[in-house]
């Protein structure tokens, strides 16, 4: 144990020590301060998720110098003078290393967390290295060589946690460093919770978990959240229904969207161009801002899940999902108790003697040779609009689904990851606008009822040279990365389509007149590519541009431009999902 930090009196006091609000304003001093005071979290969960939990459990950490100076008072760590650097009965000094990463952002509010701890008595050496250093797969967190570590974890939807805050997730040499808890925390109650939150399908139930989980973790004072970063979207104030989310790409409800005067076209700005529409071959911010006006199944606003071409999410307790209890033998292709579908290798893995499984009652059980366990099986149904049509007019049949599944699954396709893939036993594609999957033992991902199949439009007959004349589903897996009508100008099923793309320049996209909610009001999106984010803020002030998303305006500098410009611009400061943290090394480095 390490011999300052092992004691959780002396973590909670540098938890009470730390004045938050301070922090913040050092960073982000142009943000009104109510918006400040919105980025403040108790627990390792924002405040507006679905998942927190604030009750009289979860101990509060508000700035308090004298109740931080009365706990390391009785830890044994006294001041000569109201000013000295404490020490204890060995003459041992009160100073811990505080490491993270060199970017000016994160130097800034260290050095103000430097001069509250001396106020305690607190001595702290601030190291601050470069980022390959501190995320290096060798080094830093990873060999978790730190005493204070300060960095920052991106909040999702589903919250998730297991590889952050189980006991079987901390890293050290005899686990070869595998795992996330790099605080070394082993609390036997938060660590069943997590892992039964991410085994548990209600949502009712998970929550009583993950209530646990902070309770928990606020008490042992581990981690102590600093604050959740802000992040900017901005937009001429003549755009009506403007709504960024922390959890949503900000174009989520784009065909809303209405200029006033009459306007029928808008301009929006980004800093970096996509590289591709195929999706499960790019994955940046850029490309999913662009796709998401191309039709979506699902969106995720202010953490929660909420369907768009599904007719409702595919949960439990709607009844599109059941979790059956199944006798599996050895031989049966299952997952593990970690949720595994494959082995390191990718090879699916098959029910054997040693192997680790969650069976039907949520125990963790070893297998035996010859056993035959009860273990829980998922069947969904997924259930889509009616009549939902391609941008060309044709309608989306089940055909489309089967392509789907074929070439999402496909090894040649490009697709980074098939663990999804490998979790399927079977599906049934029952109409043009319905399939049933069947899970293999042991899938229980908190996500089930978002569709794990898409579709294309199978019977799109290729304009460009290589496959001319032939139909989408005879093209091979390999080839549809390079194919212009899947990585330019894909069809569409949502309210945009693309009608030009003219690389290193902009996108130009047109309302889609058969989108199923009716054709949108801005009738043209254009996206123009600029060159940085200062000349980006500059065309938004002068109107060339229309908006410009938290992926391009950030929350820097450049944000107060935006906000001094109330007369022209409507400017949207949120706390975002991503959250600065300090971590609490429990162990000696």
């Amino acid at each position: 144990p390490h011999p300052v930090l092992g004691d959780v009196k002396v973590r909670q006091a540098i938890a009470y020590c730390t004045n938050r609000p301070e922090l913040i304003a050092s960073v982000y001093p142009f943000i009104p301060k109510e918006q400040q005071a919105a980025q403040l979290m108790d627990t390792m969960i924002p405040s507006i998720h679905w998942a927190n939990y604030s009750g009289a459990e979860v101990v509060k950490y508000p700035f308090d110098l004298a109740k931080a100076q009365g706990l390391l008072d009785a830890a044994g760590w006294k001041a000569a003078t109201p000013t000295a650097i404490r020490q204890n009965d060995k003459k041992e000094t009160l100073s811990l290393k505080f490491t993270s990463t060199n970017a000016a952002f994160r130097q800034t509010w260290g050095a103000v967390f430097e001069a509250q701890m001396k106020k305690c008595g607190i001595e702290i050496l601030r190291l601050h290295t470069p980022s390959g250093w501190f995320f290096g797969s060798t080094t830093g967190l990873r060999r978790r060589d730190f005493e204070l570590g300060a960095f920052a974890w991106v909040g999702q939807t589903d919250p998730s946690g297991r590889t952050l805050y189980s006991c079987t997730q901390i890293p050290t040499a005899e686990t070869a460093w595998e795992g996330q808890n790099y605080m070394g925390w082993c609390n036997k109650a938060a660590s069943d919770a997590i892992s039964s939150a991410n085994n548990t399908l209600l949502r009712e139930d998970r929550k009583k978990f993950y209530k646990i989980v902070q309770i928990e973790f606020s008490k042992d004072m581990v981690s102590l959240p600093v604050f959740q970063r802000a992040e900017g979207n901005s937009a001429t104030k003549d755009l009506k229904n403007f709504k960024p989310s922390t959890t949503e790409y900000y174009t989520w409800n784009a065909y809303e969207w209405e200029l006033a005067g009459g306007r029928d076209s808008i301009v929006l700005g980004f800093t970096q161009e996509p590289a591709s529409m195929y999706s499960i071959v790019e994955s940046a911010a850029v490309q999913r801002i662009v796709s998401t006006l191309l039709g979506r199944s699902w969106t995720q606003v202010d953490y929660d899940y909420q369907p768009d071409q599904l007719t409702k999410l595919s949960t439990i307790e709607s009844g599109l999902a059941k979790n059956n209890d199944v006798e599996v033998k050895e031989g049966d292709a299952v997952l593990d108790a970690d949720g595994n579908p494959t082995d390191s290798k990718g090879e699916l893995l098959k029910l054997a003697a040693g192997m680790k499984v969650q069976n039907s009652k949520g125990d963790v059980v070893t297998v035996k040779a010859g056993d035959k366990i009860t273990m829980k099986q998922l069947v969904v149904t997924y259930q889509f609009v009616k009549g939902n049509k391609w941008s060309n007019g044709s309608p989306v049949v089940k055909a489309d689904f089967e392509l789907g599944y074929k070439q999402d699954c496909d090894k040649k396709s490009g697709a980074t990851t098939f663990n999804t893939c490998n979790s399927i036993q079977k599906v049934d594609f029952t109409s043009d606008n319905e399939y049933t999957v069947t899970y293999k033992p042991g899938y229980q991902s908190p996500t089930y009822f978002l569709n794990p199949i898409g579709f294309y439009p199978s019977q799109q007959v290729i304009q460009s040279e290589k496959f001319k004349g032939k139909k989408l589903a005879e093209v091979p897996a390999e080839s549809w990365a390079t194919l212009p009508e899947i990585a330019e100008t894909p069809l569409s099923t949502g309210p945009y389509i693309i009608k030009k793309w003219d690389r290193a320049k902009s996108i130009t996209l047109e309302a889609n007149p058969n989108f199923y909610k009716g054709a949108p009001k801005i009738k043209k999106v254009t996206v123009v590519f600029i060159a940085d984010t200062n000349q980006a803020v500059a065309q938004l002030l002068t109107g060339a541009v229309d908006a410009l998303g938290a992926e391009t305006l950030g929350a820097g500098n450049e944000v107060k431009l935006v906000l001094d410009a109330k007369d022209k611009l409507q400017t949207q400061i949120k706390a975002s999902g991503t959250w600065e943290h300090i971590d609490f090394n429990l162990n000696v480095p």
